[in-house]
């Protein structure tokens, strides 16, 4: 093995020593502090839903050991032994047209990739979420949305990489600048898209049959100055127990998406409180700025694969005896995940940061923020959220501040006023 190749693998395992490591003190965190009840969770969560966070916080936890380390030995055996560079040969022997041959190649691994997922998505629906009586799916259900989710999935890389590989051939001094603005076009086009394409996909959605809470959303949401074209019921209890609610779309499309089962279990003021949360993120622009945000990253992350596409080193290093593009582009892909590992905590601070900003707004729109409060007490209760997560797993992991500490300061707010 190439000297430079070992250091790879060396970072590269030294990652997954840390994820490991860091995911068992989480669990040992939660072992030792599992059993107290945080403020503003005493009447809701008592000793038997804490053993039962407990229980579902761990069985989830060794699901992931096992699916980490499957994934890192298949990650070793194709980056670190010849199978990559026979799959690349093999492709190349077909001697198909660049265009088709970029875009087999990567279908064909996220094809294997989801293969390689399906145990463990099964044991995770059927075994844990069906024990913890979570899951509502049905077999039928789970692989028909199996069978939309390839479909999809291969439709939307397919016009990405199709476009992609064109450009490289059409523009091969620019392709980069010209493939990060069709990237750019691409993702705004989906935010349009998405909500009355590919969501009604595997969902359902009703207009809210409840006239009271539809007004009392309204009222609130016009106080902030944001119109909302439909408030929207989705039949989340097809498939899951859990809760939740969003907004989607973007500009004129933009709706109000409520799950069933968070209007099952909450009070009228509760709904109000989630919803003036995220409309937060709408009027503090959380959304366009890590959009924009995402769309630097891709131009730099572009001219870079430019620069490195362009000579042979990468070939070398993985010993590719054909220096293809997708090749390159794959290996480029797989050291770029490893550089971004050292940026994901620096970007859950930041999303945690927004969340932070969006439970301010809400608790000055609403008035009451001890109504958020109590709506995500119950919403970490009924989906037996980790109320204990160690400060390493939530810099490594979270995206969102603790659910006891969110409700914390919620209530420590709402005493002040």
């Amino acid at each position: 093995m190439h000297p430079k190749l070992a250091v790879v693998l060396i970072v590269y395992l030294l990652i997954q020593s840390i994820e490991n490591l860091v995911a068992f003190v989480n669990l040992k965190h939660l072992k030792r502090h599992g059993k107290k009840v945080p403020h503003g969770f005493t009447g809701f969560v008592e000793s038997g839903e804490l053993a039962r966070i407990q229980a579902y916080t761990l069985a989830q936890g060794r699901l992931d050991f096992v699916a980490s380390a499957l994934m890192a030995m298949i990650t070793v055996l194709f980056f670190f032994t010849p199978l990559l560079n026979w799959y690349n040969t093999w492709l190349t022997g077909l001697e198909l047209a660049p265009v088709v041959a970029g875009i087999l190649f990567f279908l064909l691994l996220s094809y294997a990739e989801t293969l390689l997922q399906i145990p463990t998505g099964l044991y995770h629906t059927f075994g844990i979420e069906e024990r913890f009586g979570f899951n509502t799916q049905t077999p039928g259900l789970w692989l028909a949305d199996l069978g939309k989710s390839l479909l999809l999935s291969t439709v939307l890389l397919g016009v990405l990489l199709a476009g992609g590989f064109w450009l490289i051939e059409a523009a091969p001094r620019f392709w980069w600048l010209f493939f990060w603005l069709f990237f750019c076009g691409f993702s705004v086009f989906l935010l349009f898209l998405s909500p009355y394409v590919i969501e009604p996909l595997f969902n359902k959605f009703t207009p809210l049959d409840n006239p009271e809470l539809e007004e009392k959303i309204r009222q609130v949401l016009s106080r902030a100055g944001i119109a909302v074209a439909r408030i929207f019921v989705m039949d989340a209890s097809r498939r899951s127990r859990h809760g939740n609610a969003y907004f989607s779309g973007i500009g004129r499309v933009k709706r109000i998406v409520l799950f069933d089962t968070l209007l099952a279990k909450s009070e009228p003021d509760e709904v109000v409180g989630i919803l003036a949360h995220e409309a937060g993120h709408w009027k503090k622009r959380h959304i366009l700025q890590r959009l924009v945000v995402m769309e630097l990253v891709a131009l730099a992350a572009c001219y870079l694969a430019f620069q490195m596409v362009t000579g042979n080193g990468l070939a070398t290093l993985f010993h590719l005896t054909q220096p293809t593009v997708y090749g390159k582009l794959l290996v480029l892909g797989f050291l770029g995940s490893l550089a971004g590992f050292l940026l994901r905590p620096l970007s859950n601070a930041w999303s945690r940061w927004h969340e932070w900003q969006a439970d301010d707004f809400a608790t000055h729109l609403t008035s009451n923020g001890p109504a958020l409060a109590t709506a995500l007490v119950k919403l970490g209760r009924d989906n037996l959220a980790n109320l204990h997560p160690h400060p390493w797993y939530v810099a490594l992991h979270y995206g969102h501040p603790p659910l006891a500490a969110r409700v914390a300061r919620l209530l420590d707010q709402g005493m002040k006023r």
